[in-house]
């Protein structure tokens, strides 16, 4: 049984040093496999909770991320073969708008179905440890789509990408890690603007990207009704889910996500519970328009959004485009453990200073409270060329540098309200017109000019050597005490060190 173990531990090994190797990288960067923070192993509580799930721990994975509630979902496959829900960690931060991402710099996290392979994780990340979305895919390619290096990483910072803590990073990172040495060869990823649900549907009914999310909810529904991950082609600029070979056909169909679309079926069983639950979720979501179910406010302006756990610990923090808490209930989370450590160079959703887009008159807008205006000027954190020549080194395509800063923008400076005169100063007015040698003395002093405003210092770009080489894996909002700690950690026998050290 142990060399059993052994040997599919090392053929793992064997196989993932291979595809950096393919990828483009030298030994050099092989050996980055072996680095202390990727190879910390996963919590004995997170181990734990798998065995009162029935799952292995290196049984495989499936990611889903919602932009709206700010969560991202480790689903991890049963004995049974079916998925179940693992854990979920709250995003730290992501950014853009609720929506796909179109082009390169529009600072969009990306939305749909991405397949992650061992060569996207990235061990060496300057934001402490990362994989890479895959964004474009062969859908978005078709539609003219581009971006690069769209990363889930630490550090709790992004531009375009979703961003966790170092200690929530770690242990997804370990989560992967160990699915791929159970013979996991790549898993999915799952990025929606919210959770699928009648309600969600019909609050954002009136948004120009409905289309497109419509066609991915698809996909959300195969998951929900077999809870097994869907088989994902495209064909005519679109996503198709498990598609199989049609009866009369002799050879599996070819997709082409330009092309037109092959002959394919989808197998009954799943079509028709599919169909079910599309047919409930419709009679649902004409149940709330019917019943006047309000239109989501278009939050113009409004750059990303973070989890409302996150929001509560920062000064002045806002969970911008993510659902959001008021009163006690913020009070308690800014009183409970962060799922981590948040940085003090965290810059959190400004606040909506514009006016809200105009609804359609026949659709009522959704009446939101306006968050509390800071006059604390985030700034946004410098892209350097390092990060770009670290990725085109390696030949990974893992550089965090997500997407190009956008410009300034402009603060317009509201001038005061001029104040009522009030009835004593309208008689001091009158006297000082009208009485003979009545002279105001305050006249006579000399108007003092504003001290213009010191420019802000910029903030500087944060290098991965400066910041612990460790973090703590996560387990219900704090870090557990049995973790490694340090720069050299003590290395399981199951860890990548010793995996590696057959192709050293």
């Amino acid at each position: 049984m142990n060399s059993r173990s052994l040997a599919r531990a090392l053929l793992a090994s064997v196989a993932l040093a291979a595809s950096i190797v393919l990828a483009g990288c030298d030994t050099d960067q092989v050996s980055l496999a072996t680095n202390a923070k990727a190879n910390q192993p996963v919590s004995p509580k997170l181990v734990a909770a798998m065995g009162e799930k029935d799952m292995d721990l290196q049984s495989p994975i499936l990611i889903r991320l919602f932009k709206q509630e700010a969560e991202l979902e480790i689903w991890k496959q049963t004995r049974s073969g079916q998925f179940a829900l693992l854990k979920t960690y709250p995003i730290c931060r992501w950014s853009g708008d609720l929506g796909p991402k179109v082009r390169e710099g529009d600072r969009q996290a990306p939305e749909g179905f991405y397949s992650i392979n061992p060569s996207q994780m990235n061990p060496q990340s300057a934001y402490y440890l990362s994989f890479n979305t895959g964004f474009p895919n062969a859908f978005d390619k078709a539609l003219g789509r581009t971006g690069s290096q769209l990363m889930v990483h630490g550090d709790c910072s992004s531009r375009g990408c979703y961003a966790m803590t170092d200690e929530q990073i770690a242990e997804i990172y370990s989560l992967g890690r160990e699915s791929f040495f159970g013979g996991q060869k790549a898993f999915q990823f799952q990025a929606y603007p919210f959770k699928m649900t009648p309600v969600n549907m019909a609050k954002h009914r009136n948004n120009p990207n409905m289309a497109f999310w419509k066609m991915i909810k698809e996909g959300y529904d195969h998951f929900e009704v077999t809870r097994q991950e869907p088989k994902v082609d495209f064909c005519e600029k679109k996503y198709v889910f498990d598609a199989a070979k049609a009866p009369d056909a002799k050879r599996d169909p070819v997709f082409d996500a330009s092309a037109k679309c092959p002959a394919y079926v989808i197998p009954e069983d799943i079509a028709s519970a599919v169909r079910e639950k599309e047919q409930r979720d419709e009679a649902e979501y004409n149940k709330l328009v019917t019943k006047g179910t309000p239109v989501a406010r278009m939050n113009t302006g409004i750059d990303g959004g973070m989890n409302k756990i996150f929001a509560a610990k920062i000064p002045e923090g806002s969970t911008g485009l993510s659902e959001g808490a008021e009163g006690n209930t913020l009070q308690m989370l800014a009183m409970s453990k962060a799922p981590g450590t948040i940085p003090g160079t965290v810059n959190p959703p400004k606040p909506n200073l514009e006016p809200a887009a105009a609804a359609p008159r026949e659709e009522p807008v959704v009446a939101v409270a306006a968050p509390a205006t800071s006059t604390r000027v985030a700034s946004a954190e410098k892209s350097g060329g390092f990060f770009s020549n670290l990725g085109r080194k390696m030949g990974l395509g893992t550089a965090d540098t997500t997407a190009t800063t956008p410009p300034p923008q402009a603060t317009a400076s509201v001038s005061p309200a001029p104040a009522t005169p009030s009835t004593a100063s309208r008689l001091k007015a009158a006297v000082t017109r009208f009485v003979p040698g009545h002279h105001d003395a305050s006249k006579d002093k000399p108007a003092v000019a504003a001290k213009p405003t010191e420019p802000a210092k910029p903030t500087e770009t944060k290098v991965a050597a400066t910041r612990p080489a460790l973090k703590p894996s996560v387990n219900d909002g704090a870090g557990d005490g049995t973790q490694i700690a340090g720069a050299a950690p003590v290395v399981s026998s199951n860890s990548f060190d010793s995996r590696f050290g057959a192709v050293k």
